[in-house]
């Protein structure tokens, strides 16, 4: 963004790039039978935009999309990006050649320790899991074949 012919508006952080029209005049002539030709100026003024979809990492999960263009900037105020977040933002295109980074990062969002609540569920859900399973062992369950059979 340092080599934009963009203005830089007072007032506007660095990096900032507002959207100016860009504007074309051209001449054409309109030829008539019989009459004699016409010359006009035509002006042109557009907006150049180029169309966008964007959504959050929660709503991405799942899904492997073409081109990616990531921002992992810490949010502003109190809240900030886990680790969670950063894997899923990261792991949503399909390699290298398709993803890139929107603007730098603090290296130390990679540095942080898990999130305890997360640990703390991991922790509870791979309790429950070992006990299912030595429920479903104490009920004389067992798995042949992929089905479940009285034993």
């Amino acid at each position: 963004m340092t080599r934009t012919r963009a203005s830089q508006l007072e007032g506007l952080d660095s990096g900032v790039i507002p959207v100016e029209p860009a504007k074309c005049s051209m001449q054409i002539l309109i030829e008539r039978v019989g009459q004699a030709a016409l010359k006009r100026t035509v002006n042109r003024r557009q907006f150049p935009m180029t169309p966008a979809y964007a959504f959050t990492d929660y709503r991405s999960q799942g899904q492997t999309i073409p081109f990616v263009i990531v921002d992992i900037k810490s949010p502003p105020g109190p809240s900030k990006l886990s680790l969670f977040n950063l894997y899923v933002a990261l792991s949503r295109s399909s390699g290298r050649e398709t993803i890139r980074l929107l603007r730098d990062f603090e290296d130390q969002l990679f540095l942080q320790e898990h999130d305890s609540d997360l640990l703390d569920e991991d922790l509870r859900l791979d309790a429950m899991d070992r006990g299912t399973k030595t429920w479903w062992k104490a009920l004389g369950r067992t798995r042949a074949g992929g089905a479940q059979t009285n034993a």
